[in-house]
């Protein structure tokens, strides 16, 4: 794979599928639901004092948290990218967020095999609700291309800072929303999303579905509707002008925090109809995050909510704080109830999950491992590593490799030296020890030759020698 570039990658993608399997009598519906920008630390179950997450939470007792999760990336456009198709980022087509066109960001191609549809395939109906950002109106990478029968929401990354549009997708049809200001509306789009995954859910009901919920909240801009601050405005706040970026806000702690509530009135109302509708046991539901949580830019405060628990670093760094991620999986009947997982997964391993799950076979040439046994309490395949790459925030590349975590930065510059961390002994990332473990060094240094290829669309000058 080293030498392979990222248009062979595509071409041998699109005959890599096997024809599904069988489906069960009874096929699982199965819902994901992504936060954006949400950070490790930021739900209660996942250590959080401040900020009211009870729906999640209750998520978590009625089923299993794990806590070696990972995103695709640590930025929403490749974190995503992964998400969907089982590709870690050597050799993902999306490696970045890159604009794309006059509304979008860089469009996977129409060879890529998604998620969406493996599933629609196989007879289920498939919906997206939230953001895209894999594709702009009328690229190849459009969700209705993509395997989606219903997409609404945001399609490009940029139009989503605004959590009160002029306008939002649905399919490709362009549709106004009713809104008439830039800093407040009458419709905030977090909640219209909700309302499509209700509508989706109840009018799919007699048939299997999946679901696709990626909410635009909590990444900032920091607006939410009035009544739900009401339970932060005691809080000691500094109003935020808007000096880094994105729309002020008089109140941003208390933006922050009721942006996250609401997300999680959100996930208590899709839970609630599936069970209303008596399809818990039947019903697989996940909840993650696309990546870490950010400081400063748009006005949040990360060190006032602890947002990233007692990891290094945020968004846009591989250190664990920009890639680790919370995530939860329910399934009355079939995960237990009130448990943990201490095994690593990312956002690669869900594609072949949830094919296991469904009883669909799955592409074979994809970098991700299904998880299932862990899911439903089965002992776990070890994995030799997992390997990220990035070429912003100045070029980085990561490994994780059982206890241990190699990273190198600045990579825009040329090649750097890798920084090795010890995770079961120092889980904030605070002490390189690289100098006292030559061979452990050498083997991640060897894994990330292996694992990149070169991206013409994200080249690292540090590895592709771009610009020589």
């Amino acid at each position: 794979m080293k030498n392979m570039t990222i248009a062979c990658l595509a071409v041998l993608l699109a005959g890599c599928a096997q024809a599904p399997v069988a489906r069960p009598d009874k096929a699982p519906n199965i819902i994901f639901i992504l936060a954006d920008d949400l950070g490790y630390g930021e739900l209660g179950c996942y250590g959080q004092k401040k900020i009211l997450t009870p729906c999640l939470d209750k998520m978590a007792a009625e089923g299993l948290r794990f806590t070696n999760a990972y995103a695709g990336n640590a930025v929403c456009a490749p974190s995503r990218c992964s998400l969907m198709t089982g590709f870690h980022q050597g050799h993902a087509w999306v490696r970045d967020n890159k604009t794309y066109g006059v509304e979008g960001q860089t469009p996977l191609p129409a060879s890529t095999i998604t998620i969406a549809k493996l599933f629609q395939a196989a007879g289920y109906r498939t919906g997206a609700m939230g953001k895209w950002g894999l594709g702009g109106p009328g690229t190849e990478g459009d969700p209705n291309r993509q395997g989606f029968d219903l997409f609404y929401g945001y399609n490009c990354q940029g139009h989503a800072h605004n959590h009160y549009p002029f306008y939002l997708w649905k399919n490709d049809q362009r549709v106004p929303v009713g809104n008439d200001g830039t800093y407040k509306g009458k419709y905030y789009s977090h909640d219209l999303f909700e309302k499509e995954a209700l509508d989706f859910i109840q009018s799919n009901k007699d048939r299997p579905f999946f679901l696709y919920v990626p909410f635009t909240v909590p990444h900032v801009a920091l607006q939410v509707p009035e009544d739900s601050l009401q339970p932060y405005l005691g809080w000691e706040e500094t109003p935020y002008w808007g000096e880094k970026g994105y729309l002020p806000h008089q109140r941003p702690r208390a933006a922050h925090a009721a942006m996250i509530s609401r997300m999680d009135r959100s996930v208590g109302r899709i839970l609630d109809l599936v069970a209303k509708l008596g399809l818990d046991q039947n019903t697989l539901v996940v909840f993650s995050s696309d990546n870490g949580s950010i400081d400063i830019a748009g006005g949040h405060d990360l060190a006032f909510f602890n947002g990233n628990g007692p990891l290094r670093g945020e968004k846009g760094q591989l250190y664990e704080g920009g890639i680790r991620v919370p995530f939860i999986a329910r399934w009355p009947g079939r995960i237990k109830a009130g448990t943990s997982s201490d095994v690593p997964i990312a956002f690669w391993d869900v594609l072949p999950t949830l094919c296991d799950v469904a009883g669909l076979s799955k592409p074979s040439r994809i970098d991700g491992v299904s998880f299932e046994p862990a899911l439903f309490g089965r002992p776990q395949p070890p994995r030799d590593y997992f390997y990220w790459e990035f070429p912003s925030y100045g070029g980085q590349q990561a490994v994780r490799m059982g206890r241990w975590k190699g990273i190198r930065t600045g990579l825009g510059t040329g090649p750097q030296k890798t920084q090795l961390y010890d995770l079961e002994a120092d889980l904030g990332e605070t002490k390189d020890v690289a100098s006292s473990n030559p061979q452990i060094l050498a083997r991640i240094e060897q894994i990330m030759v292996e694992n990149h290829t070169r991206s013409p669309l994200f080249p690292i000058k540090g590895l592709d020698g771009v610009g020589k």
